[in-house]
């Protein structure tokens, strides 16, 4: 396999944009599954390193070193969370009944989601489900805080900006389904009975009868990061363009807001 498309690239820093699927570092049990760092050192060397990771299916800006001191400085700036990071998710509006119970809850009076709200939940290993968080209410898991901002509304869908103000593994997606919005297509915190699909949308669909959903992936994406360059010194921001999927859900989101809205 060829390695992603290059955003980014000077002596010290290489971003990539990563596709939705690929693992960033070797598998905990598959070693052989195919990854991006494997794929990295086999091409361009063991000096490239990187700093930061991504689920396997959320795709976008991942950013590597080619040095030792590039890797200390800007690690640092991750470990000490003054690395601004911008993600965009596709998420499904569910009724109240299905949502899960939260703390401090989010929804509008009318049932959708404000234009912006917070999430402080901790979060922490699911000992039930291996491989998974859940939210802590009481003693044990870490504190985790995400912005966010809806930017389109589509009643039972939206287009919704993320800004983790911590990085704990899977928190944008746990934050999300704990307040009734879960990201489509998460197979670990997602509803699997709803999809996106043009038939809901468009009314009088004459489409295949074996139709496939507009986002069959997960529907997250790193699309800015934000650091201090190990060099320069000087405040650098990376992105990555919306994927091609997304663009199309929001044209027939937008195209046919009354049947989204339904």
């Amino acid at each position: 396999m060829s390695l992603p498309p290059v955003i980014y690239e000077d002596d010290t820093l290489l971003a990539f944009d990563k596709p939705s699927g690929l693992l960033v570092a070797p598998d905990r049990w598959d070693k052989q599954r195919e990854n991006l760092m494997g794929l990295v050192h086999a091409q361009l060397g063991r000096q490239v390193a990187n700093v930061h990771r991504l689920d396997a299916d959320t795709s976008g800006l991942l950013i590597c070193t080619k040095t030792k001191p590039a890797l200390d400085f800007v690690s640092g700036q991750f470990q000490s969370k003054t690395v601004a990071k911008v993600y965009h998710a596709l998420v499904a509006v569910l009724p109240e009944e299905r949502a899960m119970k939260v703390v401090v809850p989010v929804r509008a009076a009318a049932g959708g989601l404000p234009e912006s709200f917070a999430v402080d939940l901790a979060l922490g290993p699911d000992e039930r489900q291996p491989g998974r968080m859940r939210v802590f209410k009481g003693r044990g898991g870490k504190a985790c805080r995400t912005e966010f901002r809806v930017l389109e509304n589509f009643g039972r869908f939206a287009f919704v900006e993320c800004r983790p103000l911590t990085g704990r593994t899977h928190q944008l997606r746990v934050h999300l389904a704990a307040i009734g919005a879960p990201i489509l297509n998460d197979v670990f915190y997602g509803d699997p009975t709803v999809e996106l699909k043009l038939s809901d949308l468009k009314r009088g669909y004459k489409g295949r009868e074996e139709e496939k959903p507009l986002v069959a992936r997960l529907a997250l994406h790193a699309s800015e990061l934000t650091l201090t360059h190990p060099v320069t010194r000087e405040p650098l921001t990376l992105r990555s363009p919306l994927p091609h999927e997304f663009e199309i859900a929001l044209k027939y989101l937008r195209k046919f807001p009354s049947r989204g809205r339904r």
